[in-house]
């Protein structure tokens, strides 16, 4: 199994997370706190209250673990398609794999990608959610001191499926969402290149930037419920499941609560996406 896919993956979702991560903590305050009247709220309050510090809240954790999870995306993706039509990366632009392969190993990469991230996002949300500003002397600590104790936090008060609520919705959310992404960015490439040819880096980065944004449009309504359960148990409200979660939300807010946040998402969408792919191709080109 080639195992440059992997390594490229990790590098390029590591930096893809740090330019995303202060749109994200916008996003998931957004979706799971009502204090909010929008994005600029929300930026300001959050400046006001924590400083700058206080959009990169949860990232230390991310940046090996879910930067690690972007690695096996991309590289069960690429061994998927190697399974499918047994063609290497260097070759898929003179052999180009059918949409359909590039589903599926989309759609395959994303749902081990959902497995494996559960308990990870599960962390940075909750990270992202404590609105306490900087301690200062004498003020009680957050309830999080950092992403091993809240770990140790959640498993001590929820038990070990506490750490992975909402992993259905994660689930359900990144399977065929991912498998819509790649189809993206392959077609895009595909409209702008001449056969046989790798596509420019121009084109990579409007193909990378247009495939994140298709995706977090698709995916939204499920990241909301996703956040939601995964906040339930330090809000001591228990959802009965996926599907309570999705009532009660409707009930309590309408159905304009499971678009919350696809502003910030598409906005964050296009530069994280364009430079994650960007920098995954040009890792792949320059070792091939």
């Amino acid at each position: 199994m080639p195992v440059e896919e992997f390594v490229a993956g990790w590098i390029s979702g590591a930096l893809g997370l740090v330019l995303g991560h202060p749109f994200d903590t916008v996003k998931v305050r957004l979706q799971t706190q009502t204090t909010y009247q929008g994005i600029i709220d929300c930026m300001v309050k959050t400046y006001r209250h924590e400083s700058l510090l206080g959009f990169f809240k949860g990232m230390s954790f991310p940046i090996v673990s879910i930067a690690v999870v972007n690695s096996i995306l991309f590289g069960v993706y690429s061994n998927a398609l190697l399974v499918l039509t047994a063609t290497s990366h260097q070759e898929r632009r003179a052999q180009p794999p059918s949409y359909t392969h590039v589903f599926i190993a989309g759609c395959t990469g994303g749902f081990l990608q959902a497995y494996c991230l559960a308990p990870f996002d599960l962390i940075k949300v909750r990270l992202q959610n404590q609105t306490e500003p900087r301690a200062q002397p004498g003020s009680p600590p957050p309830r999080y001191q950092g992403p091993v104790h809240c770990a140790a936090s959640i498993f001590q008060a929820e038990g070990p499926r506490g750490l992975f609520r909402g992993a259905w919705a994660l689930t359900l959310r990144d399977t065929p969402t991912l498998g819509i992404y790649f189809v993206t960015y392959e077609w895009l490439c595909r409209q702008s290149t001449p056969d046989g040819q790798n596509p420019s880096s121009a084109t990579v980065l409007v193909a990378g930037g247009f495939a994140g944004i298709t995706s977090w449009v698709t995916a939204t309504p499920l990241d909301v419920i996703k956040s939601r359960m995964q906040m339930a148990g330090l809000e001591q409200r228990a959802y009965r499941g996926l599907l309570d979660c999705v009532v009660s939300s409707v009930r309590q807010e309408g159905l304009g609560v499971f678009f919350r946040g696809l502003t910030i998402n598409s906005a964050r969408a296009f530069p994280v996406n364009a430079v994650t792919f960007l920098s995954y191709e040009y890792l792949l080109h320059s070792w091939g």
